[in-house]
């Protein structure tokens, strides 16, 4: 069977230019999911088609991911990047992955023995929020997670990304052998802290001494990852395939836009990743925060309330004159002023911002955004919030944006369509919305403290502009709700 490996592709197709046989697995990335495919591996293999040496990645996927893995090595490792702009298109073929591992296919022995290979300088992570194993109410290990209870009970066979880290870094240091850096490039706040607490309150229960190595050896950067991938569809891998004459159930669909900063701490080396474009600075938090309220608040803003006004992608909202405004809006009148950064031109960005939602190739489709909602709020809009009511300034779209929320989560549509929500705390909303009617569905969500804390329950400022808000939408729909609110 041919596959990108074996078939002559066209030559519009950009394939890897360097010597893969010489790649040795220095960076070894938990998580094979879409949005690494089409950012951090796409970057290094610019980096390797540059001159960069031999940084080569091993994927490890633990307890699912094995077809996607199976099918990772019956193409050599190769998958296909496409990138998707409004003037054409481009297929990329990259070639930075070379290795992986899957405790269905291997075993979890070999999975824990490869993060020991003396020449592995990063392990980084692209897991998600919940594969951290954090407590949200404190941003620290949770010890009741199931995951967490059973590596506390048997390290040497951890089920955990937490627990295969501090386990691997324990031999490591039982052999002699350099410690590596920890990298997070998941899109969560502060993402070099979260991964930090996680490893380091796995390792103190395990041994302080442990701990104190690797406080003090293991470095924990910050990172800021931007770039539109949509999940992958029937539709974008035949298109794909199309581009390429050849199928490829790995490939991924993108924006053409990318970026990725990057505080420059790594105990071990790196490779060169300032040839492909990355931003290598001494503080990410600034960045992370502008992106975070102003990119992501916004995209979450437009999937809630998109999704409830029938808009099914972004580039209907942005086709849609009142969701447009409403965006920029959001993002000038009410993110940038909360925002840290200088030296940055924030019209600008939100402008750049816009124009990345409206292209028409991606369909980037608003029930996806608008997944995981309870870990997206608190960054996303609620941080913003508070920076608003410490300074008695006005906030009335993002009072909307978390209205629009409580209302997608009631789970029903304004054309009486019932929404497939998809959340961790799923059980706990619907528990919650099925006790309560329109009348008091804000005060029952508001009961969710590992969403709002303690404070912005208390505060009736809070709590007033929400529940206005929401009875908003439920009386006029979310456009004239949007409109209502752009005149207030």
């Amino acid at each position: 069977m041919n596959t990108i490996a074996s078939a002559p592709l066209p030559p519009h197709v950009q394939q890897p230019r360097y010597d893969r046989q010489a790649l040795r697995s220095r960076i070894v990335h938990f998580g094979f999911g879409a949005f690494h495919r089409a950012h951090q591996a796409l970057l290094t293999d610019r980096v390797l088609n540059a001159g960069g040496g031999d940084w080569g990645i091993c994927e490890i996927s633990l307890f699912n991911g094995d077809t996607l893995m199976s099918q990772l090595r019956a193409q050599d490792h190769l998958f296909t990047v496409l990138e998707k702009g409004a003037e054409g298109n481009q297929p990329i073929v990259v070639g930075a992955v070379h290795e992986c591992l899957n405790a269905r296919l291997d075993s979890l022995a070999a999975i824990i023995e490869k993060f020991c290979e003396p020449q592995v300088a990063i392990v980084s992570l692209t897991i998600t929020e919940k594969g951290y194993c954090i407590d949200p109410a404190t941003g620290k290990l949770d010890t009741q997670n199931p995951r967490i209870v059973h590596d506390l009970e048997n390290p040497s066979t951890p089920h955990s990304a937490p627990g295969i880290i501090v386990e691997a870094l324990h031999r490591r240091r039982e052999r002699g052998l350099a410690p590596f850096t920890v990298l997070s490039c998941d899109n969560i706040p502060d993402n070099g802290h979260v991964v930090k607490n996680a490893v380091l309150g796995m390792a103190q229960k395990r041994s302080p001494a442990l701990a104190t190595w690797i406080a003090e050896q293991v470095s924990f950067p910050g990172t800021m990852v931007d770039r539109i991938v949509p999940a992958a569809t029937d539709a974008s891998l035949a298109e794909i395939a199309r581009e390429l004459g050849v199928e490829d159930p790995c490939a991924i669909s993108c924006e053409p836009f990318i970026q990725w900063v990057v505080e420059d701490r790594f105990v071990a080396g790196r490779p060169r990743w300032e040839l492909a474009g990355v931003q290598m600075v001494e503080d990410v938090l600034p960045w992370e925060q502008m992106k975070l309220r102003m990119l992501n608040g916004s995209h979450s803003f437009l999937a809630w309330l998109g999704y409830l006004a029938g808009h099914a992608h972004i580039s209907d909202c942005m086709n849609d004159e009142v969701f447009r405004q409403a965006a920029r809006r959001l993002m000038l009148d009410e993110q940038a002023p909360t925002l840290q950064i200088t030296g940055v031109d924030l019209t600008a960005y939100a402008d750049s911002l816009l124009a990345r939602f409206s292209n028409p190739a991606l369909q980037h489709r608003t029930w996806q955004i608008a997944m995981d909602g309870s870990q997206k709020l608190p960054q996303r809009m609620l941080a913003g919030i508070r920076v608003h009511l410490a300074r008695k300034s006005a906030w009335p779209l993002l009072a909307l944006g978390v209205a629009g929320w409580m209302r997608y989560v009631s789970g029903v549509d304004e054309a009486g369509n019932v929404i497939d929500v998809r959340d961790p705390l799923s059980d706990k909303i619907r528990d919650l919305v099925a006790a309560s009617g329109d009348d008091r569905r804000v005060s029952a969500l508001l009961t969710l403290t590992e969403i709002f804390g303690q404070d912005l329950p208390a505060d009736p400022r809070f709590v007033q502009a929400i529940d206005e808000a929401y009875q908003r939408l439920v009386e006029r729909g979310a456009r004239q709700a949007i409109i209502d609110t752009l005149n207030f």
